[in-house]
C-alpha cells in the first residue's frame, strides 16, 4: 500500500537539468607530487636493493584515494533542487532547494579555463550550507545559466522573494 500523495496540478514533475562531477584536473599538482614520490622510490630501489620499491605503495595509495573521493562526489541540478552526493563508504546526500539560492558566481582561473572548466559558487539562505562550491566542472557557463533560470522559475512557482534588510538601522532596502 502506497502512502505517497499524487503530485498536485501546481507541483510540476521534477526533471534533471544537469549532472556532473568535479574534474580530476583540479588535483593536477597533487597527482604530480605523487608521481615525483613514485619516481624517487623507483630510483632509490636501485641503491637499496629494491627495498625502497615498497615505498611505491604510499604514492599509489594517495593517488587512488584522492581520485576515488573526487569521483564519488556527484552533483545533480533539477528543476527544484541541487543534490550533492558524496562519500566512499558512508554516503551523504545534501539537497539545496533552489528558491534558497541568493547569489551565484562563476570563475575560471587560467589553468581551468585552458581545460574548458570552471567553478560555480552559490550563496544561499540554507542554514546547513550557506556557501556551496561546485569546482572544476565542464561547461560552467551553461550550467550557471541553467541554474539561474531554474532558480527564477522555482522562486516564481513558490512565490518567494528575497528581502534585503540593512543591519545597522533595520531599514528595508
Amino acid at each position: 500500500m502506497s502512502t505517497s500523495l499524487p503530485p498536485s496540478a501546481n507541483t510540476p514533475a521534477e526533471t534533471t537539468l544537469w549532472q556532473g562531477h568535479t574534474s580530476q584536473w583540479v588535483h593536477f599538482w597533487y597527482y604530480f607530487f605523487c608521481l615525483l614520490i613514485a619516481v624517487g622510490c623507483v630510483v632509490g630501489a636501485a641503491f637499496t636493493a629494491g627495498l625502497s620499491a615498497l615505498g611505491l605503495v604510499i604514492p599509489l595509495l594517495m593517488w587512488v584515494v584522492r581520485w576515488w573521493v573526487t569521483k564519488c562526489t556527484s552533483y545533480e541540478l533539477t528543476t527544484q533542487r541541487l543534490k550533492i552526493s558524496s562519500g566512499i563508504l558512508n554516503r551523504k546526500l545534501d539537497e539545496l532547494e533552489l528558491f534558497r539560492v541568493k547569489d551565484y558566481a562563476m570563475d575560471q582561473p587560467l589553468f581551468l579555463r585552458l581545460l574548458g572548466l570552471g567553478n560555480l559558487t552559490l550563496v544561499t539562505s540554507d542554514a546547513s550550507s550557506p556557501h556551496v562550491a561546485i569546482k572544476a566542472i565542464p561547461g560552467v557557463e551553461a550550467v550557471r545559466e541553467k541554474l539561474r533560470t531554474a532558480v527564477q522559475t522555482e522562486r516564481d512557482r513558490k512565490r518567494v522573494r528575497e528581502l534585503d534588510v540593512d543591519g545597522s538601522e533595520g531599514s528595508i532596502l
